[in-house]
């Protein structure tokens, strides 16, 4: 529910939302179909982790992505050099790690 939220936002933002996922397999086979621009992973999905997911999508070739996390500093544990942001966020939030998301993947 909360993700299909995210993505009205992003869609009022001006951005395309090619997929919502619910699990990290799932999270896989969608990055492998899309191939995003940008993911906005939720760190802790229901069956597996975003974490995860990441880094296996990342096997592939590197992809912008920002995670949203209720425990922040659990992700910046696991991945220090994370673009990451704190549930709830405002659009502002987003919009602002969006940004550092794709700057820094420009910046790599």
């Amino acid at each position: 529910m909360i993700a299909i939220l995210l993505a009205e936002v992003l869609i009022g933002m001006g951005y395309e939302v090619c997929a919502i996922e619910a699990t990290e397999a799932d999270a896989i086979v969608a990055a492998a179909r899309f191939g995003p621009d940008l993911m906005i992973v939720d760190a802790w999905l229901g069956d597996g982790n975003g974490i995860s997911a990441v880094a296996q999508i990342e096997r592939r070739g590197p992809v912008p992505h920002l995670f949203v996390s209720g425990d922040t500093a659990g992700v910046r544990a696991l991945r220090p050099d994370a673009v990451v942001i704190q549930k709830p966020f405002r659009e502002v939030q987003l919009a602002r790690a969006i940004q550092r998301a794709l700057g820094t993947a420009s910046a790599a």
